[in-house]
């Protein structure tokens, strides 16, 4: 039976919606359902995404933290006590020095400066913070910390490891620092951005990749580092990614929901 109205729609004559699951239910932004049960449209998870990254559940995270924890104990353990990887790495390198054009790969390899990274990551916390506010002052703050630990990190990492570089006796080119910069500071950078793009958010973790693998192959073409010493930070800064962009979402806890049930409609 229709309403008053002759719409076509079942509702009270008062005005006020039925007190049904149904009726009570609206819809979410852009013909998405408002709640989580299967409704036509849209699934309701889709229209919950923020504008960053979604990272695997509690579980997956552990495993891929597990992981590159692994891979870059493995690296390590070889570049130290001189093992076959690591043998087999410096025959890597010495066939890929020099190719590629010069002018481009030293440019490949400077994105992994300070002089260029910082910068790019510094404007990406103040735009964070001029469109979020408070709001983002905990990523912020994740992303400034993690690029804060990279040479704490990488530094002691250096004098003990005291691996020699491709082309010179000096010592400490375990892990890269160039690279170790290039991935915090952009991949930070893009976790950041990821959250105010309103379409086509995938391009700032694109774009993030692109630099710090370019970062990655110029320093390995131009002869500055061993490509053991590439994949070991990222391995490292990998683990660090995940730990900054973790901890903010896990300090925030949603609020419970009020117990007080609804006085009845009469």
């Amino acid at each position: 039976m229709t309403g008053a109205s002759g719409s076509g729609t079942p509702h009270r004559s008062d005005g006020r919606p039925p007190h049904t699951p149904r009726g009570a239910r609206q819809p979410g932004p852009g013909g998405c359902p408002g709640t989580t049960p299967p409704v036509p449209g849209q699934p309701a998870f889709l229209c919950r995404l923020s504008g960053l990254p979604r990272l695997p559940g509690p579980r997956g995270l552990v495993a891929l933290f597990a992981l590159c924890g692994l891979a870059f104990a493995l690296v390590t353990w070889q570049v130290a006590a001189a093992g076959p990887l690591r043998r087999a790495d410096e025959r890597l390198g010495r066939a890929l020095f020099g190719r590629g054009p010069t002018g481009l790969t030293e440019f490949f390899a400077d994105l992994g400066s300070t002089a260029v990274a910082l910068p790019v990551l510094a404007a990406s916390l103040a735009y964070a913070l001029w469109r979020g506010g408070r709001a983002a002052l905990p990523r912020v703050s994740a992303a400034a910390l993690a690029m804060a630990a990279v040479p704490a990190l990488v530094v002691p990492l250096k004098s003990w490891i005291a691996r020699t570089g491709p082309l010179t006796r000096d010592t400490g080119y375990y892990p890269s620092g160039h690279t170790a910069t290039a991935v915090v500071a952009y991949c930070g950078a893009a976790l950041l951005l990821c959250a105010y793009v309103r379409r086509r958010r995938w391009w700032p973790a694109v774009l993030a990749l692109v630099l710090a693998l370019a970062t990655g192959a110029g320093l390995v073409l131009r002869g500055y580092h061993w490509p053991l010493d590439v994949v070991g930070s990222w391995c490292l800064c990998l683990m660090l990614l995940l730990l900054s962009h973790r901890l903010p979402g896990r300090s925030r806890r949603p609020p419970r929901a009020s117990r007080v049930r609804a006085a009845p409609d009469r």
